[in-house]
């Protein structure tokens, strides 16, 4: 017959309990840690969330200057070139001009009509001329014989005569100049000249 110990009894129910206890700690401690783990997770996108939700949402990007359309410049006015006036030399003042003699005023007293000269005397032949008188003045004169004493005189005397005749009429009397070269005709000229307008009684 088998004896009874109470103390082997004890010792061997309470070692199953602490067996127990052990394992049931150690469950304890595996759901605290799974809590705890899961609890951290929770934590953890909580804790994202608020700091998402407390920072300043990020600018966009600014366009780059490149794709930045460049304004078109505005013309710059220019201004016009100011043209500078050059300063021109006066012209010389025109050499004075000497004045045509005035037509002489009509002779007091003079006979209308064609006059002839006497024969003037020269030492290369003699020499003749009339004059007209009309209204006074002196219309035409006339050769009627110029010096012919030599080819050489004729020829002078042909050049000459149409000179004369030309002064005659523009000063309108026999005071006129000498013809240089035909000194001989001019003089023979003259007083055949004179001597008609004494005829007529032309003292212009």
């Amino acid at each position: 017959m088998q004896t009874y110990d109470p103390s082997a009894y004890f010792t061997h129910h309470q070692g199953k309990g602490f067996a127990v206890r052990v394992r049931a700690a150690i469950g304890a401690v595996v759901a605290s840690g799974s809590i705890l783990l899961v609890g951290w997770n929770v934590g953890q996108q909580s804790l994202a969330n608020t700091l998402s939700s407390a920072l300043p949402a990020r600018p966009a990007p600014a366009p780059s200057a490149a794709a930045k359309p460049s304004a078109t410049p505005s013309p710059v006015p220019t201004a016009m070139p100011t043209t500078v006036a050059t300063p021109t030399a006066a012209p010389a003042p025109a050499a004075p001009v000497p004045a045509a003699p005035a037509p002489a005023a009509p002779a007091a007293g003079a006979t209308d009509g064609t006059f002839t000269g006497s024969l003037t005397n020269t030492p290369y032949g003699t020499v003749q001329v009339s004059v007209t008188i009309a209204g006074g003045k002196i219309t035409d004169v006339a050769a009627l014989k110029l010096t012919d004493r030599g080819s050489q005189s004729a020829s002078i005397s042909r050049q000459v005569a149409p000179i004369l005749k030309g002064e005659v009429l523009a000063a309108q009397s026999a005071n006129v100049s000498n013809v240089s070269g035909g000194t001989y005709t001019t003089e023979g000229y003259l007083m055949s000249l004179q001597s008609a307008l004494d005829q007529a009684h032309f003292t212009g």
